[in-house]
Formats: structure tokens, sequence, C-alpha cells
């Protein structure tokens, strides 16, 4: 055994591996428990003090860092009192202190031995590594927090504080246990206090949400916050030294060496460590990954896995191969830690003038109310009794027309938009209002004339009205009850009946409208195949109907709108990851987007992978096939590429979380914990957007392209709206990117969305009250649009000439300025010639009288 760990020491040695050496985890020899009890017994001190010794003077020359003993909470609780753990004694919580008790003692013997006779001349240090789980409070009461304490107290508390603050337990194990709590002297105190150089950590390796007893948790509640740990122990113990000895989590046992979710574990705590260093001020030296191989898990068994090499059981040879994690922890040791990257730093720049800035409502606000100038009744004020207007009858009033003005309610909407800057403002109508019998056989007259007045009441203030014929959203995916009923978009019948809507919105709406989306959204996670084939049919038809019978004389331009969420591999070192998420980009984009913008076909990774999975596995998804004459009417039915995108999803092939696997795709969905999450766990990855506008420009060429829709949710209680602060700032930068340095042909950018009536927790201004206030992100991004991007301070300013929106109504006064100053000049030079004719002639008169 010397030989052995001899020639161990002098191979990380040769290597420049530093070793830290731990004397004691969990190895007691058979004979000490069958002899003494073990740790129960007041003789095992001396022995492993004796121990110790043979270690030192054999091996000391070639250690700098000892660790007297692994996790004493385990070793005590679950071998002695517990009995989960070997050596199995069910001795209750009295036997339980007690070995904690002589574990202490056996520590302070060592690094007493150490410190007397060793380190002169061997010059290391001597520690114990104490394993401790985080834990917060349930509810943020005085009471809970100190629960939370206790709970600390009675794990890391039991052994750090003797060691670390007086030698003697925490008051509130000694308050609460009484004569279960053995007692040291003052001379024990005194010999155990400062028996450590250092406070060596052991987090999630072992002990977190497994070894915990329940018991201790005082019913708060356990987290895996490292870097929340770490300041806890840097105030509780006078800011030691630091070495977080073991760290890390676990993965599934049949996980192999993709193993995605144990490289974000470790990438949390290791940027907690980071964020613990540098914004807290804890003085951490060091940080281990538990663990280097794939072994026997205690009481788990082989049930996980937490190496960083995959180790195939079943192998004769136990073969041994590195896992993804490995090639992370190796790139993070070279750059030793996460240096800024290029690609995530923001840049400066301009868009092009006549770059559509937008805001999105799902649905404008419709009241139809009519205003006091269209009712012809008279009323009174009863000042003395009821305090109420009272109808005089029989008396009336004559009534005027209809004016646009008289709506109220787009009144406010559009002087908000104005307030925000915006030059486009895009909306939904709402087919299943505006023909509730999926016909024209009723039509709603009352609502189309509103959706005028709102249109021309946005162009008289010079916002672009973007408009989409159709939303899925709330009962029925917004569809007239008779087509919701009779199949939807399953059956062929809605493809035509959304065809004459589409006609009848042209007609209605075209003079105002010169911007729309004819389905805004599909949603593709819950649409059959039969459902997307006729829907895309349905986009096509109403294309081509504008471009042939209203395009010439509305000269407006039309598009279908997708979700485009961006998909990445999870282990980015993985090809079978990768596979995955272009898999699942397919799926997810290219079904509707290939037909139209590409071959006029659906993506032949679709139909290669339906067709696997209907062969090997006997599934019947049925991918319908276009006729070359429907081929022809899909394809190009498009005069821009509209998308909305929202957040970043990571995907891996090896399953691992049965709640987050899609059988059918054979997709693990994945979740990196280090990401900025919004409140609803919406991932804010802002490059994410710039790789989707790249992989939209690849796939379908130099199409032009609008972010119809970016947002996020945010609590609606913070005040100071950072996070979507934070997100529009990010999110139009990396769109700037796109345009500046990939040369994607993007020509506009809209935030979700208007406020948070219509889109709770998504709004650019709140809703309280019956009032609308806009909130920090609304100024910010006003701020972003006055400068039309991010101007560089140094670079000459960038003027755009002005433009002025499209009105029908106001179109021949706008192309015969000239012609109407003359006439005006002539009407006034008329006035003045009779004037003058009028007071001459009276005159003359005068003085012939």
């Amino acid at each position: 055994g010397l030989a052995h760990y001899h020639r161990l020491l002098r191979h990380l040695r040769e290597l420049g591996i530093e070793p830290v050496v731990t004397l004691y985890h969990w190895d007691l020899p058979q004979s000490l428990q069958d002899t003494f009890g073990g740790w129960a017994s007041p003789v095992l001190p001396q022995l492993f003090h004796d121990y110790a010794e043979l270690c030192f003077r054999h091996f000391g020359g070639q250690v700098r860092y000892w660790l007297t003993m692994d996790n004493p909470y385990v070793v005590a609780w679950h071998g002695y009192s517990t009995g989960r753990l070997p050596p199995s004694v069910q001795g209750g919580p009295h036997l339980g202190y007690r070995a904690a008790h002589h574990l202490l003692q056996a520590h302070a013997k060592v690094w007493h031995l150490y410190n007397d006779h060793f380190r002169p001349t061997q010059r290391g240090k001597v520690s114990i590594a104490l394993s401790s789980h985080w834990i917060k409070p349930q509810h943020m009461t005085e009471k809970n927090i100190k629960e939370c304490q206790k709970s600390l107290d009675f794990v890391l508390g039991w052994f750090a504080k003797p060691i670390f603050i007086d030698g003697d337990y925490p008051e509130s194990m000694r308050s609460n246990l009484s004569s279960l709590l053995p007692e040291f002297s003052e001379v024990e105190k005194k010999y155990i206090k400062g028996t450590a150089d250092f406070f060596a950590l052991s987090f999630g390796a072992t002990l977190s949400f497994q070894l915990l007893d329940s018991r201790m948790k005082f019913q708060q509640l356990e987290s895996i916050s490292l870097r929340q740990l770490l300041y806890w122990i840097s105030s509780e113990y006078n800011n030691p030294q630091i070495f977080i000895v073991e760290n890390s989590w676990f993965v599934s046992g049949s996980t192999k060496r993709d193993d995605a979710k144990y490289i974000y574990y470790l990438k949390k705590f290791i940027m907690e460590t980071l964020k613990a260093i540098r914004y807290d001020g804890v003085n951490v030296f060091g940080y281990t990954v538990w663990s280097l191989l794939d072994g026997f898990e205690w009481h788990r068994g082989y049930s996980i896995r937490r190496g960083l090499f995959y180790v195939d059981f079943q192998s004769h040879d136990k073969k041994l191969m590195p896992k993804a994690s490995v090639l992370f922890y190796q790139k993070l040791i070279e750059k030793n830690g996460f240096p800024p990257l290029p690609e995530n730093q923001p840049i400066e720049g301009n868009f092009p003038c006549g770059f559509a800035w937008g805001i999105v409502d799902n649905y404008i606000q419709v009241d139809t109310t009519p205003t006091q100038f269209l009712d012809s009744n008279v009323y009174v004020w009863d000042v003395h009794q009821t305090k109420k207007l009272i109808k005089v009858d029989g008396v009336y009033t004559s009534k005027r027309k209809h004016q646009c003005v008289d709506f109220a309610a787009i009144r406010l909407q559009v002087s908000l938009l104005q307030e925000m800057h915006v030059t486009h403002f895009h909306f939904s109508l709402k087919w299943s209002l505006i023909l509730p019998l999926g016909n024209l056989s009723v039509i709603n007259h009352t609502l189309m004339h509103y959706y005028q007045c709102f249109a021309s009441e946005l162009l008289r203030v010079n916002i672009t009205p973007v408009v989409a014929l159709w939303q899925p959203m709330a009962e029925n995916q917004e569809l007239p009850v008779p087509l919701a009923k009779y199949g939807a978009w399953e059956n062929p019948e809605t493809v035509e009946a959304f065809v004459e809507y589409a006609k009848f919105c042209f007609t209605s709406l075209g003079d105002h409208v010169k911007f729309w989306i004819t389905m805004n959204e599909p949603p593709v996670k819950n649409l059959t195949y039969t459902a997307g084939h006729h829907l895309l049919k349905a986009h096509a038809k109403a294309w081509h109907l504008y471009d042939k019978e209203f395009r010439t004389s509305q000269k407006g331009k039309i598009s279908i709108a997708l979700q485009a969420d961006w998909v990445e591999p999870a282990c980015p070192f993985s090809r079978n990851d990768q596979e995955v998420a272009d898999r699942i980009l397919e799926f997810d984009i290219g079904w509707l987007a290939e037909p139209i913008f590409g071959t006029g076909d659906y993506p032949q990774v679709m139909r290669a992978w339906l067709h696997r999975r209907n062969s090997v596995d006997l599934y019947n998804f049925h991918l319908p096939y276009f006729s070359e004459g429907e081929k022809k009417l899909v394809q190009g039915s498009f005069d821009f590429f509209a998308l909305s995108h929202y957040t970043t999803t990571l995907v891996g092939w090896e399953k691992e979380d049965a709640l987050k696997y899609d059988h059918y795709l054979e997709v693990q969905m994945i979740n990196d914990i280090t990401w900025l999450h919004s409140p609803s766990r919406a991932a804010v990855v802002p490059w994410g957007l710039r790789k989707l506008l790249k992989w939209v420009k690849s796939k379908y060429g130099d199409v032009p392209v609008y972010v119809l829709a970016n947002g996020i949710d945010d609590n609606q209680n913070m005040v100071h709206d950072k996070l979507r602060v934070y997100y529009i700032q990010n999110y139009v930068n990396e769109a700037l990117k796109a345009y500046t340095l990939d040369n994607v042909n993007l020509q506009g950018y809209f935030v979700y969305s208007f406020n948070d009536k219509t889109a709770p927790k998504y709004g650019l201004y709140s809703y309280v009250a019956n009032q609308y206030e806009p909130k920090p992100s609304m100024k910010h991004y006003r701020e972003i649009i006055d400068n039309n991007g991010f101007p560089d301070p140094e670079a000459p300013e960038l003027l755009c000439p002005e433009e002025i929106a499209s009105c029908s109504e106001c179109h021949f006064f706008r192309t015969r300025k000239s012609l109407l100053a003359f006439i005006s000049f002539i009407f006034v030079a008329f006035i003045v010639t009779i004037f003058f004719i009028m007071y001459y002639s009276k005159r003359v008169e005068k003085t012939y009288k």
C-alpha cells in the first residue's frame, strides 16, 4: 500500500498536479469496528493519531494539503445514529453525537501532531472536509430565518464552530439537545479551537438532497446555491480561506458520454464560486470537481453517475472513456474561468433609414361605445337627490355623423403609441367576431368600422399598421365557432372560408393597411400534419388573391409570421446533439417555412424522420404531399420573412429526464441553469436571436426579415423593470450584429408587448386602476428608436428623411401641395380684391353724394 501511494504521488508531481490527500474517507479498518465499536469508542482518536503519523512520515515530503477526514456529519449521523451507511449502527442520536465528539477530538490530535512535528520541515497545511447543504426560509419571517440558521448549525456548524470559532458546539444545538450532546472541557475547547489551516468544503457531492436528515431542515427549503453558502461561511467563520474540495451534482445512471446536464451543473457551481470571489469578497482559493470517473455511489449504487469519465460497467475490462464534461472542464481550466467572448460583446452602429421600429398587441382594445355627440337624448343633472344624469323624455337634439375621433379607446391607444415613438404597430383582427358564422352571411360592420378608424388614426400620426388576419388565441383558436366545431384546420372547407374572409378584409381595410400577415404564429406544437397542410394552402391562396386583385391598387405587402425560437445543442461537442437541434429546427420552423420560402415542399429531414418512425415503431404519422400545382401555389407566396422570437432551448439526444423528453422526436429538453430566466422560466439568451437570423439567411437566402415579436415576462411588482430593459437592450444589439456583421436583410424589429392589460406581465405600459403608466423599459426602447440603434459617439450622425405613412384620404393633398398652394393664393387674392372693390365703391358713392 505504501509503495502504491508513493508511485501515485510521484506521477502526480511529474504531471504538475498538486495532491490533496484525505487520511480517512469512511474506510475504517473492520477490526477497529469489531474490537472497539469504531468511532463510538474514545480509543479511536489516539489510533487515528498513530495512523496519521505514519502517513506524514512516509508521504509528507510530497503532500502540501492534508485533510484529516471527509464529511464527519455523514460518518457520525448515518454511520452510528440512523445506520443508513456503514458501519450501519442504529444507535440513535445519543451514539451519533458521541461519535462526532470523538471525530472532532481525533481531528484535533492530528492537526496538533502535524503542527508540532511536521509543519516546520514539510510546510504543508491541514484541514477537515466539511460537507454542507444550503437552506432558505419557507417564508421570509424572523422565525423561519432562525430555523434556517439552526439547520446549518446542526449540520455544518456542528463541526465548523468548534474548529473555526471557540472549540464548542453551536448554541442552538446545546440549547435544543441538552443531555444528548457531549460536553468539551475548557482544555478540550482550547485544544480543538483553530485546528484548521483553511476551510475545506464539500458541497453537493454526497450530502445535499441525499443524506441530509429531513429533521435537520426544520421545515425549511433546501437549495443548491453554492454562492450563498460560501458567503454564509465567510460571514459566520471570520472570512477563512476556502478550498472547495468536492463539488458536483449527478445525472442518471443511463447517461453515457454526452452528459449535458452534468456540464450545466458544473457551469453553475463554478460561476457561483467566481461570483462569490468577485462580488462578495469570499476568499476561495481552490475548486475540485467530484468525481474523476463513474463509480459506486454509496446508497445509490450505480443508479447515478458523477464522473468526468464514463465507465462501462457491463464491459469485461470496465472500459473508460472521456465524457463531454471533460472537454468543458478542460477548456474552463485553460481559460481559468469565463473570460468575455468577443461574440458576447455589444457593438455600436445604426440600423438603416426606414427601419421599422414596432410594438405588438395581440388584439387591440375594442370599445365601440358611442360618445355623447352621437346620442340624441337630452339629460339634466340631478344635483339635489340622486346626483345622476336624468334623461329628459321627449326632448331630442340633432345627431351628427360618426367620426373616428369619437372612439375614446382609439385616441388613448394611439396617444400611448405616439409617446413610444414607434413607426409600426402590429395587431391581429378577430376573425371569430368579424364573421361569426365563418362566411359573409353575417358581418360585424360595427367592429370593422372600428378597425378602419383605428388604422386611419394610426396613419394620421404616421404609424404604419401591421395587421394579422388570424392569430390562434384563447377559445376555439380564434376561429368562427362553426369552423372550429367542424374540424377547424382539419377541414379543407376552412381554407376557402379563410380566403373569403381575407378578401373581405382586403376590401374593407386595404386602403389603410399596407402591411399584412395572413397567419400570426401558427401553433406548430399543437398542429396536426393535415391541419398544417390546409393552413399552408389557405395562406398561399390569400397571398395570391392579394397579389392579383389588390396589390396594384393598394400597393401593400403580405406574408406569414412564424414563431421561431432558437434551438442549441446541449453538448456543444456532440454530433448527436447537433443532429437533434437541426431536426427540431426543421420540425418547429422548417415545417411551414420550407414550402413557402424554400422548395415548395416539406423539409427532407421531416420526411426521412417520419418514414423511419413509421417503419420502425409502427407509428402512423402521415405527412401529406403537395401536388405539383400546389407546390407552385405555395412556393414563393411571401413578400418578406416575419418571425416571432422569445427564447432559446437546449436539446440533447441522451434521455435524462422523462418529464422533459419528447419520445416522438427523441429529444431531451435541457435547461442551462446559469442562464438568466424570467419568472415564467423563459431563458434570456440574446445571442440566440442572432443565430436564428443567420440560420434563416443560410436556409432561405437574402429574404427581407422582420422580427415581429420579441419580449419577456417580468414580475409586475418590479418597479425598475430591469429584466425587460436588459432583454430589449441585448436582443436589439444582437439584431444589429446580424444586420451589420452577418449581412442579414433585417428590416424591422417589434417588441412584445404593448401593455399589461392585453398581455399581463409582458407590457411596456403597466395597467393599474384603469391607468396606463410607461415602464422604464418603454423609455429605454424609445431611446433606442430615437437613436436608430446604438450610434458610435465619434461617428457622424446618420440623418434619415422623415417618412410619412400611406393614407389614401391624405394622398391627394400630399401629392398636390404646389397646386393647393396656388389655389389658396388665388382664393386669398380674390377675397382681398372683392374687399377693395367694395371699400372703394362705398367711398366713391359717398364722395358723389
